[in-house]
């Protein structure tokens, strides 16, 4: 199997609409359909139904789905890491930590600060990415380490470190009367007229239907609070970014969040031991 094959159908397989994945591959779809077709006649089995309406995954699409998004992600991580192992100006191979933009700031600078006094520290590149892109960096090879967030972030597949733990509060635009509440429940915070909740994009970068207003970043998100366009239940350290027009309430009953720092379980890079190391004893 063609790695280029494999990225044909995991497009089709995540648009279910030949048009739409040809559209996102940059080529006509007559080609992409007839190297789907090959693909099922080489493994010997159907991976999609077909219909003049619509396209489904058969159960061995599902699979091919699951296990070529594993392949291809391998792929990539394999080319990153590679290059980001050739020696740096400095003649050390430097590593790379994805966090998100807004979240954990005072945590990564006490990590950076105390990595940087480690004798032998390697250079150390910060990677800001939107909500939930950090665990599809770490999988593509793009970063070494990242800090995640679990329930929220995905863990799984990664070894990690708990670093800190801590409860989430719902950002409400000051003056909204849940405002001057001084502790609320979830059940309090569902369907709020005119409050839709955010949306976050998906692994492919596109976003889920609904009312609420797309979000990019954490910056952004506190700006829409304000505006009074949406509410969001979030970690209690954003109380640290909040800005005025925003009023962050404690959430009794929200589950609470742990901050970790996650790598690869295939690892064997000395320079992201050594940073976890660190992270452990902040």
């Amino acid at each position: 199997m063609e790695s280029r094959e494999l990225r044909y159908f995991v497009a089709v397989a995540e648009e279910l609409h030949f048009s739409r994945a040809a559209e996102r591959l940059g080529m006509a779809q007559p080609p992409l359909s007839r190297a789907v077709a090959q693909l099922e006649r080489r493994l010997g089995t159907p991976l999609l139904e077909r219909s003049s309406r619509s396209v489904a995954l058969t159960e061995a699409g599902a699979v091919l789905l699951r296990e070529g998004r594993a392949a291809l992600d391998a792929l990539e991580a394999a080319e990153h890491r590679t290059r980001r192992a050739a020696p740096a100006p400095t003649g050390t191979p430097g590593i790379a930590i994805a966090t998100k933009a807004g979240a954990s700031d005072e945590l990564l600078a006490k990590l950076l600060d105390a990595h940087a006094a480690e004798p032998g520290a390697v250079p150390v590149e910060v990677v800001l990415c939107g909500p939930g892109q950090q665990a599809r960096l770490l999988r593509t090879g793009r970063v070494d380490v990242a800090l995640l967030h679990p329930p929220i972030d995905d863990v799984e597949g990664f070894d990690v470190e708990a670093l800190r733990t801590e409860g989430q509060v719902a950002l409400l635009p000051a003056g909204h009367p849940l405002s001057t509440r001084t502790s609320l429940h979830l059940a309090d915070l569902e369907d709020l007229p005119g409050l839709p909740p955010p949306r976050y994009p998906r692994v492919d970068g596109t976003y889920p239907e609904g009312p609420g207003p797309e979000v990019h970043d954490h910056a952004q998100l506190v700006q829409l609070v304000s505006l009074g366009r949406t509410a969001v239940v979030v970690p209690e350290v954003a109380r640290a970014h909040l800005r005025g027009g925003v009023t962050a309430v404690p959430v009794v009953d929200a589950p609470e969040v742990t901050t970790v720092i996650a790598w690869p379980p295939h690892s064997r890079s000395l320079a992201v031991a050594r940073l976890v190391e660190t992270a452990t004893r902040l």
